[in-house]
């Protein structure tokens, strides 16, 4: 029997999920229903899918879950509703899968952790980064003890100008609904961090602020630059699911960068200090002129180090689109290397990376949650509600560092237990 899949929310990031649901995947999920505030977008998503499925206003979702007997809700609307949709599912008797940040408060996640309690149904969150072949690689490496116990980890995330840019367009420029870019994208790699070490977040002191966009940031010489402008009727699922649609909610997508209305900041600095002794700095920056990463571990044994270019420059013509990446200009480059005490660097070589879907990392993921036949995952990737909170309160902790100027003790915002299991029957996932 295939599990019944339902999906709230259908921007842009929806269509990973439809597409998993009824092609690669479609011998044992089933997708039944969809789900959302705006009719345009769900109608632009029931087109593009093999046969239409019921759609219901976002009003209507237990309604949905109840009439269509869905198995597992997969939750991709703004981030501080996700705790709404996980909790009715998870009281429906559904599983959930949702995107990340698994919300954006520590209220929230308060009352998802204990919707999984009261349940015991599952909710596993989309933390695509780990699925990704070279952070597996690190897994694998940190864990065989090559670079001895873990002293400090340098971690440098670079945005640049075109995606950057992105988050101050749309709706994660507002705080209050997206929780700024320490939880919203920074999660990801608190995550990753949180998930290679096998550590907890024990303190955290944080800077900020809005240096480059907004109305009076230092990126302003470039109001009215059309680079900075997204060009909305050249794409053509953009302009679908959301120029077309403007007139049914009123949301834009293209907002400019450089106007009011902007309460996030595009420049962080946080220090974390992890349970069993190992620190962390990371920065990031969504302004940069290149797109990549760069991360370093310190060991009792030696140092390893990721240095991932996605993009070293912004190609003039590809400047304001939100898939410009990999065109023939742009170009990438990885190294993953082993530095051991008394003895050459060693490069590690890491197969089946691939330029789209986050390094291969998407498909990967979707196969492992979706799949009921899926091999045991040794590395762990799969993140559940626990790992969704403890991403969550880094970013949680850094925004109220800023705020105060005083380190933050994470289990200060949200002591967390490990969810115990109740009576609430076999997860599907």
């Amino acid at each position: 029997m295939k599990t019944r899949y339902a999906i709230v929310g259908t921007g842009s990031r929806a269509s990973m999920f439809t597409r998993a649901l009824t092609a690669e995947h479609r011998e044992t999920c089933e997708l039944v229903a969809l789900a959302d505030p705006n009719p345009v977008r769900l109608a632009v998503h029931n087109a593009r899918l093999p046969a239409p499925v019921p759609a219901y206003p976002a009003a209507e979702f237990v309604k949905m879950l109840d009439h269509e007997r869905v198995d597992v809700a997969v939750v991709t609307t703004l981030d501080r509703v996700h705790d709404e949709y996980i909790v009715a599912a998870l009281e429906h008797g559904c599983d959930v899968l949702t995107e990340k940040p698994m919300t954006i408060d520590a209220t929230r996640c308060a009352r998802i952790l204990d919707a999984v309690r009261r349940t015991g149904r599952q909710v596993r969150v989309t933390f695509n980064y780990r699925y990704n072949p070279l952070h597996e690689a690190v897994k694998r490496i940190l864990a065989s003890g090559e670079i001895g116990e873990v002293g400090s980890v340098h971690f440098e995330w670079l945005l640049d100008v075109r995606h950057g840019a992105d988050y101050f367009r749309r709706w994660h420029r507002d705080k209050a609904d997206s929780g700024g870019l320490l939880v919203h994208k920074a999660g990801h790699h608190f995550d990753l961090v949180n998930w290679w070490l096998d550590d907890l977040p024990a303190e955290v002191f944080a800077s900020g602020r809005l240096f480059f966009y907004g109305t009076e940031g230092a990126g302003h010489e470039y109001a009215g630059d059309q680079r900075f402008a997204l060009a909305l009727a050249d794409d053509p699922e953009l302009k679908a699911l959301y120029l077309d649609a403007a007139a049914a909610d009123g949301y834009r997508r293209d907002q400019d960068v450089f106007g009011p209305g902007i309460n996030i900041e595009d420049d962080l600095s946080v220090l974390v200090r992890y349970a069993r002794g190992a620190t962390m700095s990371y920065h990031l920056t969504a302004y940069a002129p290149w797109e990549g990463y760069r991360i370093a571990f310190n060991g009792s044994r030696g140092r390893l180090e990721l240095d991932v270019v996605e993009s070293d420059h912004v190609a003039p013509a590809a400047a304001a689109t939100v898939k410009g990446f990999g065109t023939p200009a742009e170009q990438g480059r990885v190294s993953l290397r082993v530095h051991p005490y008394w003895a050459p660097a060693r490069e590690v070589e890491v197969a089946g990376r691939e330029r789209k879907g986050h390094g291969g990392a998407d498909g990967r993921m979707l196969a492992q949650l979706l799949d009921p036949q899926a091999p045991d995952d040794p590395l762990g990737r799969a993140a559940d509600a626990v790992a969704g909170a403890r991403a969550l309160l880094v970013g949680l902790a850094a925004n109220e560092s800023i705020a105060t100027g005083r380190p933050v003790r994470p289990t200060d915002l949200l002591n967390l237990e490990e969810p115990r299991a109740a009576s609430g029957g076999a997860s599907r996932l």
